[in-house]
């Protein structure tokens, strides 16, 4: 097994990890607590565009937020933990929040680099060539005829769709948050 492998286990357990280490360090502060909101609503509304385009496993998605980098999920969790981070008042706790996540979910991206890979082979070779792993490009990416796909096939220009958001469960991500702001808000009351 390869570290790959390992993260991608591992990822979602040691986010608990961290959970607990943020609310004992956490020293919220009204300021602290806008910044890291706003921050992590970019995060959700990321998630939540994403979320309403993909069809895992199923189509290579390229539309939406997927046009500009090839993991729009794990970019939207990567700001929703740096605001949740932020708000905690603990700059050191950002950079352990950063540094954590991508030593875990680098090794995830690239993993499931290799299956989409193995699923969609030449259409996934054209998309890996242009669309950042991570880091958004500014212009979004076309499906041309070069790559030997019709437009659209890979659902280009598919608009939002809720049912798709619904079926992930991505509100979950949305109540996530506010339970973690309503334990920040209450240590700033407290404190």
């Amino acid at each position: 097994m390869d570290f790959k492998q390992i993260a991608q286990r591992i990822r979602v357990p040691a986010g608990f990890v961290l959970a607990p280490l943020l609310f004992i360090s956490a020293r919220p502060t009204p300021g602290s607590l806008a910044a890291g909101a706003f921050i992590a609503i970019i995060g959700l509304a990321i998630r939540g565009w994403a979320s309403g385009h993909v069809k895992k496993n199923q189509e290579l998605t390229t539309s939406g937020p997927y046009a500009h980098t090839r993991n729009p999920l794990y970019l939207g969790t990567f700001l929703l933990g740096i605001g949740v981070a932020a708000g905690g008042g603990t700059l050191w706790f950002v950079g352990v929040f950063a540094t954590f996540y991508l030593i875990i979910y680098v090794p995830v991206m690239l993993a499931e680099a290799d299956t989409m890979q193995e699923l969609f082979s030449n259409e996934y070779e054209a998309y890996r060539r242009e669309v950042p792993l991570f880091v958004p490009r500014f212009t979004p990416y076309r499906t041309t005829s070069t790559n030997g796909y019709p437009p659209g096939l890979t659902g280009e220009g598919r608009q939002f769709d809720i049912s798709l958001y619904m079926r992930h469960r991505e509100y979950r991500a949305v109540m996530g948050f506010v339970a973690a702001y309503a334990l920040l808000a209450a240590k700033l009351v407290i404190l």
